[in-house]
C-alpha cells in the first residue's frame, strides 16, 4: 500500500471520486456536493486558513494503483481544549483494517508534528453543524451535510484506540398524529395565556431584515458561552442569505417577551431529498435538476437546525409554548407539506435539549459518535463535560 499526499487537481478529484466508487452499490448513501467538501480545503473558501489553520489530505493506493482509502487531518485554531487537539475527517476506506490503520497513523504523525496531543474524529474542518461524527446507528439516507458511512468504520476507530468523546443524536417525530407530553402542554398554556408573550413565524421584510438580528440576540445569550464565540450581525445576515434559496418562512419561528426576542427555532426543508438527484454537481445541469425536483419532488421532511431560549427564560415553559403555538398555527393542519421533522445534532452532553426532544415524543433515530484519541496512551481519558 502507498500513501499519496493530495497535491494536485487530479488528486483533489480522486479524493471526491473514490467515495463515489466505494458507495456505488449503497442505496442509502447520497453523494455530497463536490463544492461543499472541496471548498473546505482552500483558503479562498474557508476563512479558517486566515486564522492560521492547517490541513493535509492523503489518498491510499493498493499494489495495483487503485485508491482504497482517504483521510484528512487539520489543526483548527478555534478548537479550545485542555490539550492541543487536532482533527481528522473525510475518512473513507475499504473493509481492510490494515488500510485503516495506515490512514490513521499518517494523520496522527502529521498532527504530532504540528504540536498536537490528541485528535478528534471524524470531524469537520469547520463548524460542528457539518460532517461531524461517525454514524453508528440508523443507517437511513443522510440529511444535508451530515455524514454517512459503512457500519464497519466503528470497528476501525475503536480497534485503533479511539474512545467516544460524545454522542450526537438525531431525534425524529411525525409532524402529525403524535401528541405531546401532558406536563409540556400545561407549562405551554401558562405562557401562551400571558399577554406579554408572542410567538410568530417570519415573513416578508421581517424575514429578510429583522430575523438575522433576532437570531443573533437570542443565540449570543443562549449559545455563545457553550460554543466559544458570539455571532455578529454580519455573520447572521450572511447565514440567512445562504439559506434564502431553500428557506421557508413558515419554518423560522421566534418567541418574544414584551417585544424582545427570547427564543427561536430554525428549521429548513431537508434538501438532500433534492440534492440526491444532482450527483454532487451544481453546474447548470445540476441547477436545472435541483429546480425541477424542488417543484415536482419537494421535500416532505423538515430539518431542525438550531433551537434556543435565553437563559432567564429557560425552564419556564417558553420552549414548550413556542412549540405548541407553532403546532396550532401550522403543523396540525393537513395542508402542511412536511410530514416528519428530524432534529440533528443533540449532544449527549446537553441533557436539557434531550429532555425537550423527549417531551415532544420524538425518538432517537440516528446516533453518531465523535471519538478522541490521546497520543499519550497513559494519560487518563475524559469525556466531553455536561452542559449545566
Amino acid at each position: 500500500m502507498r500513501i499519496i499526499e493530495v497535491s494536485s487537481p487530479a488528486h483533489q478529484q480522486e479524493f471526491l471520486e473514490m467515495a463515489v466508487r466505494l458507495y456505488q452499490r449503497e442505496p442509502n448513501w447520497i453523494r455530497p456536493l463536490d463544492k461543499d467538501i472541496e471548498g473546505l480545503f482552500h483558503s479562498e473558501t474557508n476563512k479558517l486558513f486566515k486564522l492560521g489553520a492547517k490541513a493535509k489530505r492523503w489518498l491510499l493506493q493498493d499494489e495495483k494503483g487503485s485508491t482504497i482509502g482517504r483521510i484528512a487531518a487539520f489543526v483548527n485554531p478555534k478548537m479550545k481544549e485542555k490539550q492541543p487537539t487536532g482533527g481528522i475527517g473525510f475518512f473513507e476506506c475499504v473493509e481492510q483494517r490494515e488500510a485503516a490503520i495506515l490512514l490513521f497513523d499518517t494523520a496522527k504523525i502529521w498532527l504530532q508534528d504540528q504540536g498536537m496531543e490528541a485528535m478528534d474524529g471524524p470531524i469537520n474542518f469547520g463548524e460542528r453543524d457539518k460532517w461531524w461524527g461517525l454514524l453508528v446507528e440508523g443507517f437511513s439516507p443522510p440529511n444535508y451535510n451530515m455524514p454517512w458511512n459503512f457500519a464497519y468504520y466503528k470497528d476501525f476507530f475503536e480497534a485503533y484506540g479511539f474512545q467516544v468523546y460524545f454522542k450526537q443524536f438525531t431525534y425524529m417525530r411525525p409532524v402529525q398524529g403524535v401528541g405531546f407530553d401532558q406536563k409540556m402542554i400545561e407549562r405551554a398554556n401558562k405562557v401562551i395565556d400571558d399577554p406579554d408573550f408572542e410567538f410568530r413565524h417570519m415573513k416578508g421584510r421581517e424575514l429578510s431584515e429583522k430575523a438575522p438580528e433576532y437570531f443573533m440576540t437570542v443565540y449570543n445569550k443562549a449559545w455563545a458561552r457553550h460554543m466559544g464565540k458570539s455571532l455578529t450581525l454580519k455573520e447572521t445576515q450572511l447565514m440567512f442569505g445562504k439559506m434564502k434559496p431553500i428557506m421557508d418562512g413558515r419554518l423560522i419561528y421566534f418567541g418574544f417577551h414584551k417585544g424582545e426576542p427570547v427564543s427561536f427555532f430554525i428549521n429548513i426543508p431537508e434538501i438532500n431529498q433534492i440534492f440526491k438527484y444532482v450527483n454532487g454537481k451544481l453546474d447548470w445541469i445540476g441547477k436545472l435538476k435541483f429546480l425541477f425536483n424542488k417543484i415536482f419532488n419537494p421535500p416532505n421532511k423538515m430539518l431542525g437546525l438550531v433551537f434556543g431560549v435565553v437563559p432567564e427564560f429557560q425552564g419556564k415553559g417558553v420552549e414548550s409554548a413556542m412549540i405548541m403555538a407553532y403546532n396550532e398555527k401550522f403543523a396540525k393542519h393537513d395542508s402542511f407539506p412536511y410530514k416528519t421533522i428530524e432534529m440533528n445534532w443533540i449532544g449527549d452532553f446537553n441533557p436539557k435539549m434531550m429532555r425537550v426532544c423527549e417531551q415532544l415524543n420524538a425518538e432517537i433515530y440516528k446516533t453518531h459518535h465523535t471519538y478522541r484519541y490521546l497520543f499519550d496512551r497513559e494519560k487518563p481519558f475524559e469525556r466531553h463535560p455536561i452542559f449545566e
